[in-house]
């Protein structure tokens, strides 16, 4: 039995009641207000607030038929993850060591970061992001020069949407690393892992950069 049935039901039994009740005042020679006619007023105002949420339930109702009519254009056995279609991260080319305050150290690390869809399109997508970089060519208890976690609502104030495409711009410190980073020549790796909120699913992208080149 569905809500809306049952609410019928309670209906008719509150009218049947006050019908009787008021059979059963008019048999009695009261004076005033009697105990009796106050049940009526109390079931007729019942039965009126019945009909008020037999009325929100039938509007309720349409309106999860027409959702079910929108639904059912949908592909058969579509999952709610093929709606949300992110299939990977790419890191930019741009990615790399700047010198922002032009003192010859190139201390600010900047990660272009996409999500994309299968069609390799950028998408808005929310998640944490963790990056790393890495100086490979040290001992691998010193490889390690920094690491950084960015969460889900900090991620959203940082999309970047230019001419040129859009994703994520991510600024990092790398003074507060290894000194040696901000004069190095030689190759660094930039290594990203994305979690994505919706899904859960997690994304590992590494890109090799040149801190001496200029972006």
């Amino acid at each position: 039995m569905n809500k809306v049935t049952a609410i019928d039901d309670r209906i008719v039994i509150a009218a049947l009641a006050v019908v009787w009740l008021v059979f059963a005042a008019g048999c009695e020679s009261t004076t005033g207000i009697s105990p009796l006619e106050e049940q009526i007023s109390g079931l007729r105002r019942e039965q009126r607030e019945l009909g008020r949420e037999l009325e929100e339930l039938k509007a309720a109702n349409a309106g999860l038929k027409g959702q079910i009519s929108v639904l059912a254009g949908l592909p058969e056995k579509v999952e709610a993850e093929k709606l949300y279609d992110l299939q990977g991260i790419e890191i930019g080319r741009f990615t790399n060591l700047y010198d922002k305050d032009k003192d010859g150290r190139k201390e600010k690390l900047i990660v272009y970061l996409q999500p994309v869809d299968t069609l390799g399109d950028a998408i808005k997508a929310a998640g944490v992001a963790e990056v790393e970089v890495w100086d490979l060519s040290k001992p691998q208890h010193e490889a390690l020069l920094g690491r950084w976690r960015v969460k889900t609502s900090e991620m959203k104030e940082l999309w970047f949407d230019t001419f040129v495409g859009a994703n994520y711009r991510l600024i990092f410190d790398m003074s507060e690393s290894a000194e040696g980073v901000l004069t190095t020549k030689g190759p660094l790796t930039v290594r990203v892992t994305f979690t994505d909120y919706s899904t859960g699913k997690v994304f590992t992208e590494q890109k090799t950069i040149e801190p001496t080149d200029e972006g």
